[in-house]
């Protein structure tokens, strides 16, 4: 098969992972940085250019789509879908997961733990929306962020105030989230492939921060997910409409409790658990790609 890894790094090691083991597996494989194509949307001919070339006969695409260019990174996306190419993320997935309060939202609905989560705009009612989450302190993350960046830990009532007034005079939309206490510092990120769990690691932070990204120098240890985690993690994955994707939990008291559904992974988990996360994702292409090019449905 032919595939194209659209990604913004080609030296990035989860980029080079793949094409390793797609290569290994006898495909051709073309990197493509997406922030450099560019779409021609004409009346039933979809096409993508890279370079001054058009992007011809692939079979596959897997998205590697950075956060800070989601909305070009899942037009270019969009723009193959239509053309009938497999993607391993369709860019509806993308975006639904980028958007944390969407996501959010999204889980709630179909069934999956979530910390309790409040979402507003004005600051007339601060002390309500703190109490409804459970008082200080509490977690206060802006809606489009990742690798635990723009997420702010307020340990009082005062500095929780503080922090969304100052939000709401920028102009930015925020989250309001319950603190989870016993699991301060520690999450546990699960990767999932073909409604699968292939991986899983937990993460601890290395000093006092709450947050545990390994992007924010947290360290990954192998941990055995409990039957519900593994459940809550291919339950987060179906409701995002995300086959591949790692699923980012905590441990509380009412069980496991999902923070982020993230669509474009990093395989660092990879070197945590010794795990081929890269060949478990090609051969999920091959059992789902092969010899099929069918019409996706193109969301907004």
């Amino acid at each position: 098969m032919k595939i194209v890894i659209l990604s913004k790094g080609p030296g990035n090691y989860s980029t080079q992972r793949l094409k390793e083991e797609a290569v290994k597996h006898g495909h051709e494989v073309r990197i493509v940085n997406y922030s450099e194509c560019y779409v021609m949307v004409e009346q039933n001919k979809p096409v993508v250019r890279y370079r001054g070339e058009e992007i011809k006969d692939v079979d596959v695409i897997i998205p590697r789509i950075a956060a800070s260019l989601t909305k070009y990174g899942s037009a270019v996306s969009r723009q193959f879908e239509m053309q009938g190419v497999f993607t391993t993320a369709s860019s509806i997935a993308i975006a639904r997961s980028r958007d944390k309060l969407r996501a959010t939202q999204i889980m709630a609905r179909a069934g999956v733990g979530i910390p309790k989560t409040a979402f507003a705009r004005g600051t007339a009612e601060i002390d309500d929306v703190i109490e409804q989450v459970g008082g200080a302190p509490l977690i206060i993350k802006v809606a489009r962020g990742t690798h635990g960046n723009g997420v702010v830990l307020a340990e009082t009532k005062k500095a929780a105030q503080a922090v969304m007034q100052a939000f709401y005079v920028e102009g930015v939309s925020f989250l309001v989230q319950e603190f989870i206490a016993e699991s301060a510092g520690t999450d546990i990120r699960a990767f999932v492939v073909g409604g699968k769990v292939v991986a899983s690691m937990k993460r601890q932070s290395l000093d006092d921060d709450f947050r545990s990204n390994l992007h924010q120098g947290g360290e990954g240890t192998p941990v055995k997910l409990t039957d519900e985690e593994r459940k809550t993690a291919q339950k987060a994955a179906k409701a995002m409409g995300l086959p591949i994707c790692g699923v980012d939990m905590m441990r509380s008291k009412i069980g496991p409790l999902v923070l982020e559904v993230n669509a474009s992974p990093g395989f660092g988990i990879e070197k945590v658990t010794n795990h081929n996360v890269a060949e478990k994702i090609i051969e999920y292409i091959e059992q789902n790609a092969k010899g099929r090019r069918r019409k996706d449905r193109v969301g907004a």
